[in-house]
């Protein structure tokens, strides 16, 4: 078993409960390989950690930025807290180390992992939420998160990846493709899609995300690096 009590310590946290951070880190099969095992899987503070985190970085996104449309603070939000971003604040924290995960889990290194790392922090906001209250946890997220948005702005991440692939396909191919959703897995709080960008026949990439309008910009994304743009 992890060291918990360590990780709490490189986080600058003294939780009241340790056991909500142990809670926070544990996948949902940990606890179908250990049948014994008397704690909980991290899903519902997941999905709490999810609202604080969303509540948290529009507050700050809506003061950083007081003349900035709503539609150009929404692009903004999207990318500061989207898979890839709370998945690399998780590493930096080293919470693959700390991760209770089954053995099949523990081998995947790809696309998986990164979801689960970004639930992981995800539950670490609503464990935080839940032991110490709201301004602790939106402390977290500010320490971890906020000075990512430079970047974001930087590097356009914001930028709307489907009307630029759209834009590149009519002006190259003069079709406007489209999105279908090939799978959906996961209990109702915590979906997972996968979808495909289609141009004509031709499936052009696919994404995943938490929703299907972030796994259809994941797919974008992607299909745009394949066209190296």
């Amino acid at each position: 078993m992890p060291d918990f009590a360590s990780l709490a310590s490189r986080l600058g946290i003294t939780f009241n409960d340790l056991g909500i951070l142990v809670e926070a880190l544990t996948h949902r099969s940990y606890l179908n390989e250990h049948r014994d095992y008397a704690g909980n899987h991290n899903e519902r503070l997941e999905f709490l950690g999810d609202a604080v985190l969303e509540l948290a970085a529009t507050d700050f996104l809506f003061r950083k930025f007081p003349i900035t449309p709503e539609g150009e603070l929404t692009s903004y939000r999207a990318a500061l807290v989207n898979t890839v971003s709370l998945a690399e604040a998780a590493r930096s924290l080293d919470l693959n180390t700390f991760l209770l995960l089954s053995k099949g889990e523990a081998k995947d290194t790809g696309r998986a992992r990164e979801v689960i790392l970004a639930d992981a922090f995800e539950a670490i906001i609503g464990a935080l939420y839940l032991d110490q209250g709201y301004d602790a946890a939106e402390a977290f997220v500010a320490k971890h998160l906020y000075g990512k948005i430079d970047e974001v702005i930087a590097e356009g991440s914001y930028q709307d990846a489907k009307s630029r692939f759209q834009e590149v396909v009519q002006e190259r191919r003069g079709l406007t493709p489209f999105y279908k959703t090939l799978s959906e897995e996961g209990p109702d709080h915590a979906k997972r899609f996968t979808v495909g960008v289609f141009v004509g026949d031709d499936e052009a990439a696919r994404g995943e995300g938490q929703s299907k309008q972030e796994a259809e910009q994941a797919a974008a994304v992607a299909a745009l690096d394949k066209l190296g743009l």
